[in-house]
């Protein structure tokens, strides 16, 4: 999914709400404490210098359960950082930290965005 993409599904929804891999939803109380650009530059096997570009964003809960971000926040964090970071729309990567640090893709069904 590409930063044109989740906003757009973001300014139809009530509530943002993540699902692992494993089904699991992340909780609902959860933050996003970062969104970034990462940039790889690296030689392929065959010697070719590439460059990949991806948006990060940083997920983490805490103890402060009644936390809870809106849609039209994360929009407002995302167009921040549009604006200051100034993103191309680039493929999304979300990094989430259960047992470790995990990086996954973003798809969305309809109604969750799904870690994938």
């Amino acid at each position: 999914m590409k930063i044109n993409d989740i906003k757009e599904k973001l300014s139809k929804l009530d509530s943002v709400t993540f699902i692992l891999p494993n089904g699991n939803f992340i909780p609902k109380h959860f933050h996003v404490t970062e969104i970034g650009v990462v940039t790889k530059d690296f030689i392929d096997c065959g010697g070719t210098l590439r460059q990949e570009k991806s948006v990060n964003f940083q997920l983490w809960t805490a103890d402060d359960f009644d936390h809870r971000i809106a849609p039209q926040k994360l929009l407002d964090i995302i167009n921040l950082s549009e604006k200051t970071l100034t993103l191309d729309n680039l493929e999304i990567e979300v990094e989430y930290q259960s047992d470790t640090i995990g990086k996954f893709g973003l798809d969305f069904d309809g109604s969750n965005f799904l870690l994938i």
